[in-house]
């Protein structure tokens, strides 16, 4: 029963506009650093980027673009991706609805079509926005991320947010639940250019820096708010 509810279009729309409120709510009484200091001005002499981060760290990532920043985020067509969906756009960010595999294959569940969607939107100078790691293998990063990044010739952002107040939940991403009045950290790493004849032992050499850095930047965000690296929960 409770599947069917959730499945109900109205029940959908209801939680986006919910769980949009509320991550406003937690962004607006939180006090945000940014790491490095000069990253939109850096950001802004690479548009359009695309912005990598690890499932689970998501929830506030609307808030990391600037008014003038125009970005599209990647969301799977699953029931519970409908609802970050729907927050998603009421925060300002459009949607692309698909996901790939840990092998980069974007056909499996829809993504083949997202992937060019991606693509064009990328063409079209707007930035696009996704988890670099895929259903269900937490904070390793699949093909498709670096793939893009091939195909489009545009770089890779890694990016990571932590909130000293949150909640860790006990599944597969181990997903933060960002809690009001919180010191917050957004930290983002160089650019990743991808090469546009890289084979595939460029591409998993690619994967594997793209990890690391994804990585690096969630370590050094929880540092940030916690005093050190990835910490544990609280709230």
């Amino acid at each position: 029963m409770l599947k069917r509810l959730f499945a109900a279009r109205w029940v959908q729309v209801f939680l986006g506009i919910v769980i949009a409120a509320y991550l406003r709510l937690v962004y607006r009484t939180s006090r945000f650093e940014v790491e490095p200091a000069d990253i939109y001005e850096r950001i802004d002499g690479n548009l359009p980027v695309i912005l990598g981060f690890w499932h689970g760290q998501h929830f506030l990532m609307p808030f990391v673009k600037k008014p003038h920043h125009e970005a599209r985020v990647l969301i799977s067509r699953h029931r519970d991706g409908e609802i970050n969906a729907q927050a998603a756009e009421r925060l300002g960010v459009g949607t692309i609805r698909g996901s790939g595999d840990t092998k980069g294959r974007f056909h499996v569940k829809g993504g083949s079509t997202a992937f060019r969607a991606m693509l064009a939107t990328l063409d079209d100078g707007i930035n696009v926005a996704l988890t670099a790691d895929v259903p269900k293998i937490s904070r390793r990063a699949g093909l498709g991320i670096v793939k893009l990044a091939q195909m489009s010739g545009r770089p890779i952002i890694p990016v990571a947010i932590a909130t000293s107040r949150r909640i860790e939940m006990n599944n597969w991403d181990k997903s933060a639940v960002n809690l009001p009045f919180s010191h917050g950290a957004a930290v983002a790493g160089e650019p990743i250019r991808v090469p546009a004849d890289a084979d595939r032992e460029t591409q998993e050499r690619y994967r594997l820096q793209v990890e690391a850095a994804i990585d690096a930047c969630t370590a050094r965000a929880y540092e940030i708010v916690d005093g050190k690296p990835d910490g544990g929960s609280d709230g």
